[in-house]
């Protein structure tokens, strides 16, 4: 079976990238189509496979300006020929989605999010945003957004990464989407016995929406000692934030091996994001640990509270700290028992999701075989 695995762009490597190459494990020989690819940035990954980029690839710097290309993108993506293939399968939180393929050929689109800055963040991106940045998204939204829900017509099944996200593409697409979690790297990560740390853990790439400011702020106020991992744009801030305040630790990007100890160890996660899935609090429960989660989004399919962690309702540091406390509370009175909280991170392996996904595509695949 000629198979063909569709994916926005191929620039780092993340969350959807690992979704991938699940996917190249059901289908090993699946040609790859993504808008650009950097194959330094992407060393390690997807060397085996066939990857065909689009007409902007040839753009100067277009692996580091794709970002800005939105405008581009639904023509490149609607470019790629799939004439001959028996399945067309799309990994998309942007355009990705929106390749057209024959009425005989199946098309699953595995959906992380429909595009965030085009709908409900539309004006917080706005916002954020210089003038003439602003002026184009004026400009083109609209006929992006009228796009995005045409071409989310054109699947044959959708798949949602959570029913948080099923909910937001009954809402801007109109469509049904049956859930499928993605996997969890769970042989990464492992219980150590009886964690012996006295600190939390922020952990994720150091960018504004994933909070980490909020944690660090709770953490100075309680005198509590956070390890925070990871780089991104928001380092330098955050740094200037805990200036001068020695319970705060920033170890820079590290290797699993590291990140591993650090959960093993660690009192809690604190995670504050509001995320569409949110793999990271999965890793810090596949280490028997417990996660203080901001109680919005993918973290309330994954963290069950009282259990294997806690909730906090807002995204300010008053409201991390009332959750801190919380849970200080419950843990004095062992409420999360590391064997519980690692067996409800088990129901996340990479098996159960080739297993749903495979069944998944042989159904659309027969569907579709009755109608053509």
């Amino acid at each position: 079976m000629k198979v063909a695995i569709v994916h926005d762009w191929l620039v780092n490597y993340g969350g959807a990238e690992s979704v991938v190459e699940s996917i190249l494990k059901i289908y090993p020989g699946a040609d790859i189509y993504t808008l650009v690819y950097d194959k330094k940035k992407m060393a390690g990954h997807f060397q085996g496979s066939r990857i065909y980029t689009s007409s902007l690839q040839k753009m100067p710097y277009a692996a580091k300006l794709y970002t800005k290309l939105l405008y581009f993108m639904p023509k490149a993506f609607e470019a790629f020929d799939f004439t001959g293939y028996d399945l067309v399968v799309c990994s998309s939180s942007s355009c990705a989605k929106g390749v057209i393929t024959p009425p005989s050929v199946p098309q699953i689109a595995y959906i992380h999010t429909p595009m965030r800055y085009a709908w409900d963040l539309f004006f917080d991106y706005r916002r954020r945003s210089g003038i003439l940045t602003r002026f184009f998204m004026n400009r083109w939204m609209p006929s992006i957004r009228q796009w995005d829900y045409i071409s989310s017509q054109r699947i044959d099944t959708i798949i949602a990464n959570s029913n948080y996200i099923a909910r937001r593409i009954k809402k801007f697409w109109n469509r049904d989407a049956s859930v499928i979690y993605p996997a969890v790297h769970l042989e990464k990560f492992s219980p150590s016995g009886k964690a012996s740390g006295d600190y939390y853990v922020a952990f994720s790439r150091l960018v504004s929406y994933k909070r980490i400011d909020i944690a660090v702020k709770a953490c100075m106020k309680l005198g509590r000692k956070l390890i925070v991992i990871g780089g991104g744009s928001e380092e330098k801030n955050l740094k200037k934030i805990a200036a001068g305040n020695h319970d705060i630790t920033f170890t820079g990007r590290i290797d699993d091996a590291a990140l591993c100890t650090w959960l093993q160890n660690c009192r809690a996660l604190i995670f504050c994001a509001e995320e569409d899935f949110g793999i990271i609090p999965l890793e810090a429960q596949s280490c028997g640990r417990p996660v203080i989660a901001y109680g919005k989004g993918g973290a309330c399919e994954t963290v069950i509270d009282g259990q294997t962690g806690v909730f906090f309702d807002s995204q300010t540091p008053e409201s991390v700290i009332h959750a801190i406390k919380h849970f200080e509370e419950l843990d004095e009175q062992n409420n999360f028992n590391s064997t519980v909280i690692l067996a409800h991170a088990g129901l996340f392996t990479e098996k159960r999701f080739l297993m749903e996904f495979k069944n998944a595509a042989d159904k659309t695949i027969a569907v579709v075989r009755t109608k053509t």
